[in-house]
C-alpha cells in the first residue's frame, strides 16, 4: 500500500474525485450560463395564441374532465398483462436450454394460470366491449 500524496490527488492524470468535481462544476456553470443567456436574449411577446394550451395538435375546447368508458381501461390492463406475459415467455425461451425441465414446468404453470384468468374474464363478460344485446 502506498501513501496518497497531495500532489497525486490534484494531478489530472490520476483518476479521482477531484476531476469529477471539476467536471461537474464546469457542466453546471455552463448550463446555468446558457439558460441565463437564452432567457436574457430571447424574445418575449406573449399573446393569447401563445399562451393557449397545446395538446398533440388538438385545440382544447370545453372542460378537461372527460369520463372514459370502462372498456378503455380494460384494454389498457389487458395489454399490460399480456405484454408482461410476453416478456416472461421470451426471456424463458432465450434461457430454456440452461434451465431445463424445471423451467419448462414453471413456464407451463405460468401459462396455465394466465389461461385460467383469461377464461374467468371471458365468462364474467370482461371481453364484451360492444353494445349490449337484449
Amino acid at each position: 500500500m502506498q501513501p496518497i500524496l497531495d500532489s497525486d490527488m490534484m494531478s489530472s492524470w490520476a483518476p479521482g474525485v477531484f476531476s469529477l468535481v471539476c467536471f461537474s462544476t464546469a457542466v453546471l456553470v455552463l448550463v446555468a450560463v446558457l439558460l441565463f443567456i437564452s432567457a436574457w436574449l430571447g424574445e418575449k411577446r406573449p399573446n393569447p395564441e401563445k399562451l393557449r394550451p397545446y395538446e398533440s395538435g388538438i385545440i382544447p375546447t370545453g372542460t378537461a374532465r372527460l369520463r372514459y368508458p370502462v372498456p378503455f381501461f380494460l384494454v389498457a390492463i389487458f395489454f399490460l398483462i399480456f405484454d408482461v406475459e410476453g416478456a416472461y415467455i421470451f426471456s424463458w425461451a432465450a434461457a430454456c436450454e440452461s434451465i431445463g425441465w424445471a423451467g419448462w414446468i414453471q413456464m407451463s404453470f405460468f401459462i396455465i394460470v394466465l389461461l385460467l384468468g383469461l377464461i374467468y374474464i371471458w365468462r364474467k363478460g370482461g371481453l364484451e366491449w360492444g353494445p349490449e344485446k337484449h
